[in-house]
């Protein structure tokens, strides 16, 4: 039995670590991917995790199933097809330490996840079953993703949910926001950050977006990661803030899944799956364990190869 599944996109992350000697922009390829982030951040902080993902029958595709394998991830649902190259996302830094994103993405692997890929044995195998934005851009992984974590939580799986938005992916903001919006209604844990919770609850004010969501679509626990400043939380009508971990940044990538890796494997250390059996108390130490986690990722450059052990976190 799996603490936690991840279902959704595995990329390369092209990052721009450097300049040349002649001023051109160096970059190196980081294995990435929202949904593979939170699974491996989960598995190297101590939890049971598997990821469900398709990439091409390529080099950066071997390499990012041997990456998952690497990091203590069950791989074995992970599909390589013939039919489309790796998805790839080129990141380029500014000063500050954050990113912007042109990804490769139309017609690549990960967006071909069909449903018929994703068994009920394996779904009948997790105790929380997570996913991201990313994979409804479009078919057919949008329908496989949805259709999972619907099949998922019908079986008893706690359902976990990010919104990552990245405007290059859609056709338009409408159809993001009804596309972002449709899973919203299923899910029992929701992590959001900053940048989307104006999008989905149109304030940019803590309490009053999340008291919207969790009142308009019935969900149980809200995470709200606002960059270096730490993290909110609600948890019906209970409200909390904990404070972010002061660090030199030297790369934000992979900061919000390793948060929601790092609070999920927190559940599982506890036993505990179903937000209702969780305690104010315990919501709020798990959040601080997750800034602590997500504060030794932008230390350090990549997404995952950033992402840090239990001992690095607890030390």
């Amino acid at each position: 039995m799996f603490d936690i599944l991840t279902i959704g996109e595995m990329l390369i992350d092209l990052t721009q670590t450097g300049v040349s000697d002649q001023g051109i922009p160096v970059y190196t390829a980081f294995p990435g991917g929202a949904p593979a982030n939170v699974a491996v951040a989960a598995a190297k902080l101590g939890a049971k995790t598997a990821f469900i993902g398709k990439v091409g029958n390529d080099a950066f595709g071997k390499l990012l199933v041997d990456t998952v394998k690497q990091n203590g991830v069950n791989a074995d649902d992970m599909i390589i097809t013939d039919k489309a190259n790796t998805t790839l996302a080129v990141v380029s830094l500014q000063e500050s330490g954050e990113r912007d994103f042109a990804f490769y993405r139309r017609g690549f692997a990960d967006t071909l996840l069909s449903e018929s890929e994703i068994s009920d044995d394996t779904l009948k195998n997790t105790r929380i079953l997570h996913f991201g934005s990313v994979s409804m851009t479009e078919d057919p992984s949008r329908t496989a993703t949805f259709n999972a974590a619907l099949r998922a939580k019908n079986l008893g799986a706690t359902v976990t949910y990010d919104p990552n938005y990245r405007a290059s992916l859609w056709d338009s903001l409408d159809d993001a926001l009804t596309q972002m919006k449709m899973p919203l209604s299923i899910v029992d844990i929701l992590k959001i950050s900053d940048e989307e919770l104006p999008l989905l609850a149109d304030t940019d004010d803590p309490e009053k977006g999340t008291a919207y969501l969790a009142d308009t679509y019935g969900i149980p626990l809200i995470l709200l990661t606002l960059g270096a400043k730490g993290a909110y939380y609600r948890f019906g009508d209970r409200t909390g803030f904990c404070e972010g971990v002061k660090v030199k940044v030297a790369d934000t990538n992979g900061a919000g899944d390793t948060f929601f890796g790092a609070f999920l494997s927190g559940m599982a250390r506890l036993g505990t799956y179903k937000p209702s059996e969780l305690s104010e108390d315990e919501i709020r130490e798990l959040v601080i364990f997750a800034n602590k986690a997500a504060s030794v990722t932008t230390s350090r450059s990549g997404a995952i190869p950033a992402m840090p052990t239990l001992s690095e976190v607890m030390g």
